[in-house]
């Protein structure tokens, strides 16, 4: 079982002590000048970041620092800077357009900024400096390399480069591909494939799961809750599939993927609440559940990938105002949001938290809930894994229940085969263990969530 040893260099001190797989992190960081820290979610790579970072300058081996981060992360970041390295001078990149100019010309150790305001500075004379360090945090936000942030990102010219992500690949190799071309450039040869991203992730990646490392962290239990529509969610539901078919097939030849993605999206849609009647399956379960996790007084998270009425975390909140709800959307500036993750931790009643899959699903501790509820799936396990994990990680003392909801006989029982297959590839990949290759999803795949028997429909 693992155990917190203290850690001391260069005179500097910590707010607490260092796991051993944390102190092995760090000691790797700061021997490296590239690597990709691929921990799983929850065991602390800001921290070892932060502290590998620390000791550098300490040492004057570098000088200037760039972390990247999403931009609800970035307060996240400054927060953890001055709890564990408050003698660094830091500078954050917010703001409107002079605002951050006035934030690059400020002398600092380290700048801290969020990739689509790096993205718009991306010409101002600082960054354009040969930067000792880029730290980019959930780098799976440059696995597009035709997207604008990924090519404004891989322009930073940098002596080290260190990557985190705890999901490295999230729908195809192509992803990994594109975020290890900016922690080696070149070191991957496309045409070696998937030997190829195997052999330079043996050199550049450092990788541990929460089981081999925290033996002591509680269980995380997950389930399926197979549920069949509500009777007017039932209606609603073959009619919009059956109305979406023919005008699919009168499209022919001009079919496309968005056409079917928009079906699809319509459908899931339907599958939370009847656009007609209200009734939800879903939402009756899930209210007797949290009435028995309150009375247990336990709390929990409510995640959608839906934000706004009709379908998502509004409604949601709506029709569960007896709870109280606290709510995390986008929508809110990172100051609220901050003040909600604070509420909800700090908190001693059984308030849930619901919160949209991606707002709330990235960079933070919510250890205060030990129920965890997808109320939709999204197509990528590893977003689903991230969201599970904000209860789920270092600080967690209790068990950790998290419930999916499926709908019987819809598109959502046949996204649950697609994503049981992404995890079998993320495993074979990333944790290597063996399962066969997964496809990416084309046009005949889309048309057969939708229905089986339209797949001839691609052509």
């Amino acid at each position: 079982m693992e155990t917190s040893v203290p850690v001391s260099d260069f005179g500097l001190s910590w707010p607490r002590p260092f796991f051993p797989y944390q102190r092995t992190g760090i000691e790797a960081l700061v021997q490296r000048q590239a690597i990709l820290l691929a921990d799983e979610m929850g065991l602390g790579k800001t921290i070892q970041v932060v502290a590998a970072l620390r000791r550098l300058l300490a040492a004057r081996a570098m000088a200037s620092a760039l972390i990247v981060a999403p931009a609800g992360l970035v307060l996240n970041w400054r927060r953890e800077l001055k709890a564990w390295a408050p003698d660094l001078r830091l500078s954050t990149v917010l703001g409107t357009s002079s605002e951050r100019g006035e934030a690059w010309r400020r002398d600092a150790d380290v700048y801290l900024v969020g990739y689509e305001s790096l993205r718009s500075d991306i010409g101002h004379p600082v960054v354009k400096r040969l930067w000792d360090l880029v730290v980019l945090d959930e780098a799976q936000r440059i696995k597009n390399p035709l997207a604008d942030v990924t090519i404004a990102v891989k322009r930073l010219r940098r002596t080290r480069a260190w990557v985190l992500t705890g999901t490295p690949l999230e729908n195809s190799l192509s992803d990994l591909a594109s975020i290890l071309d900016f922690v080696a450039p070149g070191a991957y040869d496309p045409n070696t494939y998937l030997v190829g991203l195997r052999r330079v992730l043996a050199r550049f990646q450092l990788r541990r799961r929460r089981a081999d490392v925290l033996r002591d962290l509680p269980p995380k239990m997950s389930s399926e809750l197979v549920l069949d529509l509500a009777h007017g969610q039932r209606a609603a539901y073959e009619t919009a599939q059956r109305e979406g078919i023919v005008r699919l097939k009168s499209l022919g030849r001009d079919l496309r993927v968005s056409h079917v993605l928009e079906l699809i999206l319509r459908l899931k849609q339907i599958c939370n609440f009847c656009p007609e009647t209200d009734a939800s399956a879903k939402l009756s379960d899930l209210r007797s559940r949290l009435a028995r996790i309150a009375a247990m007084g336990e709390r929990a998270l409510v995640f959608s990938q839906f934000a706004q009425e009709p379908f998502g975390v509004h409604r949601l909140a709506r029709e569960l105002r007896t709870f109280e709800p606290y709510i995390l959307t986008g929508e809110m500036d990172q100051d609220t949001r901050a003040a909600a993750v604070r509420a909800f931790q700090s908190g001693l009643d059984s308030r849930p938290m619901i919160l949209s899959l991606k707002a709330g699903g990235v960079g933070l501790t919510l250890t205060a809930a030990s129920y965890v509820f997808h109320f939709d799936r999204w197509w990528n396990p590893a977003t689903e894994a991230q969201a599970e994990d904000r209860a789920y990680r270092i600080g967690q003392t209790r068990p950790v229940h998290v419930y999916a909801y499926l709908t019987a006989g819809t598109v959502e029982e046949r996204i649950a085969q697609i994503l049981s297959d992404k995890r079998a590839l993320f495993s074979d990949v990333i944790d290597d263990m063996q399962a066969p290759p997964l496809e990416r999803l084309d046009l005949r795949t889309l048309l057969e969530i939708i229905d089986p028997a339209i797949g001839h429909l691609a052509g």
